[in-house]
């Protein structure tokens, strides 16, 4: 006997051990997934088969008709599932079914949450549904062939899930894999044909190939009987058939499918376009963002079929980057069967099936939001930030995703609560202009900016951006509606008809008055900013930090120099409150000394609410310490 065909028992890779084990003791709450885990990857085997026999028409032609069978033993206990697909050889059936490093099952243990519901959902995610299989079954055994392989040249793998699996070479006349399931004596609920056809009608109604079962039964005198292969499910690929005549069960069971999610999507778009060009698409937009989502170099796209051969898994060509968590598939007509990634890079009918599909998505996105508000806040809460990079990326389509940006706002109650650019410019005051916004670290920061005071007084409403990613989607954006964006922490402050002549008149009349108070804070700070002025725009805060129009904000700062950019030094002009009692307490302080104190601490303080560090911490607390000796 070969070295080959030798049993060899091999260990299973420590992060595949550690799955095993959260599978088996804690992870699945639901354990009819392993059926759907295992259709689903039996059908991939079979989409894998059409795709490479359009090179190797030999691979199929000997059994053209692709099928799932099923098989239930209720004496023996056991479930066996067997495809005619693709197969797998030796050296594959290790790679897939022990080591798994390309699936990234370090990466998912290291992604759990404890939390039984969202770890289950990454299950499907990182490829592992396979190992579904020990949450019923205490031994399982995969035989298996690859197509193209010489005849009988077949393979056992065989493991119970603990620490290690066994690789053997056998006897297989036909290809494909069969699976069987040797169930838990606390899982022989399912050694029953009625309770896994309602499993199968669940989540593999929409499989494109027959899902075939029979039950085994035993006679009284120890004789195996065998009926005849039912099949289970419709067997016609959902997006073929007519959309009144699919369930919403049935969209739904067929995003699960490809996304291998446990929640339902949010909203689904279903569309045959004939013409010039002809083509299906079922789009989908989840629940919950998917683990890689701001990895732009990941894993993403939709699945294409072209004349419903299954041609590719992740054809991202046919989306925009920013639109990367959309799930689903394209079935062309108008690509050659033999397409490949290189060719789908360029080209006016992808060019031209690339801009359909995402107008069609984004008017799903827009239509969400006007009639399920609720979920379009789901949505918004998971993918909002992707959807911003958009802003920059499409400018054809930058009005359409203009009206689906949610911002937190002063009308807002807490930094949850969104609002939408129409809706404030719906209410916008008269006479007001501009759309007035304030970019800070979190919603508590921007919500008690020293810079809303005048706001509040006018009851104009400001939109406060708090992600990273806001002040670099506002270098991208000049207007809405006609309406000019202006950061109100940034230049001078111009409400435009929204000032009264007496607010003018007043204003004047400030500056005259302030003119000595200012020329010496001048001095004092020269080193530190970039000028000083009396304001108006402060009712209650003794001073404020007010940066330079072009000047880049805090959080643009942190993620250029964080890239390894150095940026050039830059200083905010100080606005005083004339009217605040420590600003008129220093205004009458005769002592340089204390001038200078009090000056820099009153920096401080507006440096702090803007969100920044101090340059000097330890020095800022000795002279406030300082201040508070003279009041006990």
């Amino acid at each position: 006997m070969s070295e080959q065909a030798q049993k060899e028992t091999l260990g299973f890779q420590t992060e595949v051990s550690k799955l095993l084990h959260l599978m088996i003791h804690s992870l699945y709450s639901n354990p009819e997934i392993f059926l759907r885990e295992l259709i689903s990857n039996a059908s991939d085997a079979a989409d894998k088969l059409r795709f490479e026999a359009l090179t190797h028409a030999d691979w199929l032609s000997a059994d053209p008709e692709l099928k799932i069978w099923i098989d239930v033993d209720k004496e023996a206990k056991t479930i066996t599932i067997r495809d005619n697909g693709i197969g797998m050889n030796r050296q594959e059936v290790i790679e897939n079914l022990g080591t798994i490093a390309r699936s990234g099952t370090s990466e998912f243990v290291n992604n759990l949450t404890g939390d039984q519901k969202k770890d289950a959902q990454l299950i499907g995610q990182f490829g592992v549904g396979f190992y579904s299989a020990f949450v019923v079954a205490q031994r399982v055994e995969v035989l298996t062939r690859r197509a193209g392989d010489e005849a009988s040249a077949g393979v056992k793998w065989q493991s119970q899930g603990e620490g290690d699996f066994s690789v053997e070479a056998i006897e297989k006349a036909d290809r494909g894999t069969t699976i069987i399931l040797h169930l838990r004596p606390t899982q022989e609920e399912f050694a029953d044909a009625y309770r896994l056809k309602n499993i199968i009608h669940k989540y593999a109604e929409h499989i494109a190939i027959p899902v075939c079962m029979r039950e085994q039964k035993w006679t009284d005198d120890g004789k195996e009987e065998l009926g005849d292969y039912e099949t289970v499910n419709k067997a016609a690929a959902l997006w073929t058939r007519p959309r009144n005549e699919i369930t919403d069960e049935e969209y739904q069971g067929f995003y699960k499918h490809i996304s291998h999610d446990f929640d339902n999507a949010l909203a689904w778009n279903h569309n045959k376009v004939e013409g010039k060009l002809e083509y299906t698409s079922l789009l989908f937009v989840p629940k919950r963002a998917p683990h890689d989502l701001y990895q732009r170099e990941g894993v993403r796209g939709l699945k294409l079929y072209v004349q419903r051969v299954f041609i590719m898994d992740d054809a991202e060509q046919f989306l925009p980057m920013y639109l990367r968590f959309i799930k689903g598939i394209v079935d062309s007509n108008d690509l050659p069967l033999n397409v490949s990634r290189e060719l789908l890079q360029s080209g006016k009918v992808i060019d031209s099936m690339k801009s359909a599909l995402t107008r069609r998505i984004l008017d799903m996105l827009s239509n969400m939001a006007e009639s399920k508000p609720e979920d379009y806040a789901v949505c918004w809460s998971q993918f909002g930030n992707v959807l911003k990079e958009g802003v920059a990326e499409d400018h054809a389509n930058q009005d359409k995703i203009l009206k689906l940006l949610r911002f937190a706002s002063t009308h807002s109650g807490d930094a949850l609560e969104s609002v939408a650019l129409a809706d404030y410019v719906s209410r916008m005051k008269e006479g007001q202009e501009k759309i007035y916004y304030l970019t800070a670290e979190n919603f508590t920061a921007a919500s008690q900016s020293p810079h809303l005071e005048v706001f509040r007084k006018k009851g104009v409403e400001v939109l406060l951006l708090t992600e990273r990613l806001d002040e670099w989607l506002m270098t991208h954006l000049t207007e809405f509606e006609g309406k000019q964006f202006q950061h109100i922490a940034k230049g001078d402050l111009d409400l435009g008809k929204l000032s009264s002549e007496e607010d003018k008149k007043a204003e004047e009349q400030l500056q005259e008055a302030s003119q000595p108070l200012v020329e010496r804070l001048q001095k004092v700070l020269a080193d530190k900013v970039q000028a000083v002025k009396a304001t108006q725009r402060l009712t209650d805060s003794p001073a404020c930090l007010v940066r330079s129009q072009y000047d880049l904000g805090a959080a643009m700062r942190q993620i250029l120099e964080a890239s390894g950019q150095k940026l050039p030094e830059s200083k905010p002009t100080l606005e005083v409150n004339p009217s605040h009692p420590l600003v008129a307490r220093l205004a009458d302080t005769q002592s340089d000394e204390r001038f200078e104190s009090l000056a820099l601490i009153i920096l401080d303080q507006a440096t702090l609410a803007e969100g920044s560090a101090l340059a000097d911490p330890a020095a800022y607390v000795k002279r406030l310490n300082g201040l508070l000796m003279e009041l006990v």
